[in-house]
Order: C-alpha cells, then structure tokens, then sequence
C-alpha cells in the first residue's frame, strides 16, 4: 500500500484521521510529518497539517500464515461469493478495538474489503453489505459447524458509521438533558440501534426505547424523570 497523506487542522487530529480510515492502531503505523499548520491570525494566513501515515503491516499478508482454519475457510467462501458477484476486491482481516456486530459480540474479526467502486456493495443503510455478510456466516456455519463473530466491512465504512452513531447518541442525550424532552431518531436497522442502546445504556439520566415495525423501527430517547 502506498503511503497515505492526510491533513487535518492538527497535526493530531490528521492522525486521528488517518487510524480511522485504515482501521489500525497507532503503533501499526509510521508518521512523518510533512507540515505542521498553523492557525493564522483571524483565519488569515492559515495552514493545515500534512502528516505522511505508512502501514507497518498488511494484515492478510504478513499474517497470512497464522490464520487458524475457521479464518481461512471463512477468506474462501468470502473469495467465492465475490467472485461470484464480478466483484474484485483485496481482503484484509482486521480486529477492530471498538466495534459491534449484530449479535452483540464485541471486537469480532472483520473482513474489510478494499477495491475501486465498491459504494454499490454497501448499499441503502448497508442493506447489500448485511446481505454478503449473512450469506457469509451461514455458508461457514454449515460447512464448518461452528460460529465465529464475522463481520463484512467495505473500506472501513462500518467502523465509521460506528463513532459517527456513538457520537450522535451522546449529542441527542445532551439535548434531551438540557431540554427535558423525549427525540424520536431517523429509522435504522438492528445494528445502528443497538449502538445507540448500548452507548446510553449507563446514562442515568436518559432512557432509550425502539418501537415501530421493519425498516420504520427507530429509537426514542427520553429523560430519565425522578
């Protein structure tokens, strides 16, 4: 992989930037720091940091050889129903250091697919990426009787979605304090309402609830009366 340059207002938050995007921790990458930006005077003259971020490591490369069966066996079906669907993308297999998947299991194994114009498989709200990842763990489960926690991901788009929901639980949870008023969020799938849930869950001054039926089912955020 080519190296990867980011900017950002700061040199730290380009960091930030640039572990989100690859999926890895900061002692997986190397950084030079190209620019260190500045702020300017009353936005005059102002500069964005430029950091240059190398990978120490390609997961499905050098590790290639300490995948266990189960790992191995799940890579192969992945390749086949990608094949099957024309589609060419390179797999990485990652542990991610916070995230969910459907069932609840924390940290699973992620099979992050990265490629050219793969939009198109993630699809409304991740529909087409929830359908790929189905099809993956029950083909595994019937041909190696076992469960494993997989997660299909497109170039990191669900560890994104992730901290974008964590962070806009957190931000409904401050307005519903401040103005002691239940918000009723945008429908989303399981997945998406189970973050929420999870993030609020040891909130005590907010309470969460889903209701609707299907693709209308939503959360509703509400301030904890004593």
């Amino acid at each position: 992989m080519e190296d990867l340059q980011i900017s950002a207002k700061t040199v730290d938050e380009a960091i930030k930037k640039a572990l989100t995007r690859l999926n890895v921790g900061l002692d997986e990458i190397e950084v030079t720091v190209l620019k260190e930006g500045r702020g300017g005077i009353l936005g005059l003259g102002a500069e964005e940091a430029l950091v240059s971020v190398k990978l120490l490591k390609q997961d499905n490369e050098d590790n290639a050889g300490n995948e266990n069966e189960e790992l191995k066996a799940a890579r192969r079906i992945l390749e086949t129903l990608l094949n099957g669907m024309g589609i060419e993308a390179k797999i990485d297999i990652i542990s991610p250091q916070s995230i969910l998947d459907e069932d609840g299991n924390d940290n699973p194994v992620v099979f992050n697919l990265i490629g050219n114009d793969l939009g198109g498989l993630i699809g409304r709200r991740g529909q087409t990426l929830d359908a790929l990842q189905y099809l993956l763990r029950l083909i595994f489960a019937r041909q190696t009787k076992s469960r494993m926690p997989i997660m299909v991901d497109v170039e990191g788009y669900k560890q994104k979605r992730f901290e974008d929901l964590k962070t806009m639980a957190l931000n409904v949870a401050s307005q519903v304090k401040e103005s002691q008023s239940s918000i009723r969020l945008e429908p989303m799938p399981a997945f998406e309402r189970r973050i929420i849930h999870m993030t609020l869950a040891n909130d005590p001054d907010v309470a969460t609830e889903s209701i609707g039926e299907g693709e209308a089912r939503k959360i509703i955020v509400s301030p904890k009366y004593k």
